[in-house]
């Protein structure tokens, strides 16, 4: 055995712009640097994608200028993309983010629309050479094609493009490391089906590994969500051979770690410029918008009309939780709008069954699916809610048994037929099986992009008779002799 060399790989994944935690990051990634040069070792800095969400008000307003800049202050090396840098920011927006960044972006899976062109600032793979190993790098991000292809790229499936990358680059490098936004069943079958990756450091179901795993010849490493931790592989090379003999790996809880004070004072530049670029005036409302997870309220029945005006449908569901708070009357501005609606959540077309609308809003009067936490499709609320309606009344009995409340849907003067199949204006949500599944037997047509729920909310606010059409009842129980309009405010 020949002189053995150290080398390290911090990496990140799924922080969804947990700002404060990428604070802490940059101060214990400089501590370990400073460790590692002290003792003649090296690494490399890499982030596994979904580093960027629009949740975050200063990445919304800065159109992720922010993440841009915390990426470079803390010396990442290596950025891939996760499913939401690509659904939620315009192919315009990544251009400029990336042309001139400091760092390497690259996909092995990703090029522009029908094409096998990738941008100039986008690579299918980087050779490293660090103290005469050569790593070699490949990236995945987990495809959705019909979503993609509106936003100007195809996203070609990840086994097919990996084994032929793997093909020409094994013989180039020392080792293979694959950076994996495809989730971790996918990591285990590529490392099961694909020979000759080293390492695969993973992400995208949010899943955190305390010591990497192997799986035939390769090992996976992951580092959870949310900036919670940070993920530490070592690796002992034999230089002479160039051979991999020895993987140790951590992840280091964040909680409780000192935070950047360079980092802070960035967040605190880019949130003063967010805040200017959200300031713009929508409207002004004369009393307040009140939202309701567990009835109707007009702030959801505004959302829902939004829906079926913005894709022209005749009739429109959405749940009521995509409404985080009400809105209180006065000049209504962006910022506003993110603050209540924060979801990178986009409208969509599906063709479907009356039956199945009938079962969707049966579901949405019950209690276990009114409180049902929904993670990850987009969703950054709390609980799914009662479902909101447009271009429907729904007659129902309250105290009847589940399944069985509903009494008659009028879909404009027509009784709904649930053998009929209607064109229904919706959310991608339902579609990807979040919530009410029924909606996900409906067939897309198409989705809306690059459009937000938002930004529906922004133009319906400024028609002069939206106010008055989500203040009419759309749910009449019977029972009762009463609409449900009106319940209890979510502020």
């Amino acid at each position: 055995m020949g002189l053995i060399k150290r080398f390290h790989l911090l990496h990140t994944n799924d922080l969804h712009s947990r700002l404060d935690g990428a604070a802490q990051i940059h101060h214990l990634v400089t501590s370990l640097r400073e460790k590692w040069a002290a003792q003649g070792e090296e690494g490399l800095l890499i982030d596994v994608g979904d580093h960027m969400d629009r949740m975050r008000m200063e990445t919304e307003g800065t159109d992720g200028w922010v993440n841009r800049a915390i990426l470079e202050k803390t010396g990442y090396d290596l950025f891939t993309f996760g499913n939401n840098e690509l659904l939620t920011f315009s192919k315009d927006h990544l251009d400029a983010l990336f042309r001139d960044a400091s760092f390497s972006v690259i996909s092995s899976n990703v090029f522009e629309y029908g094409s096998d062109r990738q941008p100039g600032w986008l690579s299918p793979y980087k050779i490293k050479e660090v103290a005469g190993v050569k790593f070699g790098f490949l990236a995945a991000t987990i495809p959705y094609p019909l979503v993609y292809e509106q936003m100007g790229w195809t996203v070609k499936d990840p086994l097919t493009v990996l084994k032929e990358a793997v093909h020409s680059l094994r013989g180039q490098v020392d080792l293979l490391i694959l950076l994996s936004h495809l989730g971790l069943p996918n990591d285990r079958l590529l490392a099961g089906q694909l020979e000759g990756i080293d390492m695969i450091l993973g992400a995208h179901t949010h899943h955190l590994l305390p010591e990497p795993e192997r799986e035939k010849g390769t090992w996976i490493a992951a580092a959870g969500k949310f900036a919670e931790y940070l993920g530490h592989v070592s690796l002992e090379i034999d230089l002479e051979q160039k051979r991999l003999i020895r993987v140790e790996g951590r992840c280091y809880e964040l909680k409780g770690q000192e935070a950047s004070a360079e980092i802070l004072c960035l967040i605190d530049r880019y949130r003063e410029e967010a805040e200017r670029n959200l300031s713009e005036p929508i409207t002004y409302l004369p009393e307040p918008l009140i939202t309701d997870w567990y009835g109707e309220a007009p702030f959801a029945n505004l959302l829902a009309d939004s829906l079926r005006d913005w894709v022209q449908a005749d009739i429109a569901l959405v749940n009521s939780g995509q409404l985080l708070k009400s809105v209180r009357s006065g000049l209504i501005t962006r910022k506003d709008l993110h603050r209540v609606c924060p979801h990178p959540i986009n409208p969509a077309l599906i063709r479907i069954k009356g039956k199945a609308i009938k079962e969707t809003l049966e579901e949405s009067l019950l209690p276990e699916f009114q409180e049902q936490p929904i993670r990850g499709f987009g969703f950054r609320g709390k609980v799914l809610g009662s479902m909101a309606v447009s271009g429907m009344k729904v007659e129902y009995d309250s105290r009847a048994k589940p399944h069985e409340k509903i009494l008659r849907i009028m879909v404009g003067p027509r009784e709904l037929n649930e053998e009929e199949e209607y064109e229904l204006a919706t959310i991608d949500m339902f579609t990807f099986g979040a919530g009410y599944l029924g909606l996900k037997e409906g067939e897309i047509i198409r989705f809306y992009l690059p459009e937000f729920l938002r930004d529906l909310l922004a133009v319906q606010l400024k028609k002069t008779d939206a106010l008055q059409r989500c203040r009419e009842p759309r749910w009449i129980d019977e029972t009762r002799k009463h609409s449900c309009l009106f319940g209890t405010t979510q502020v």
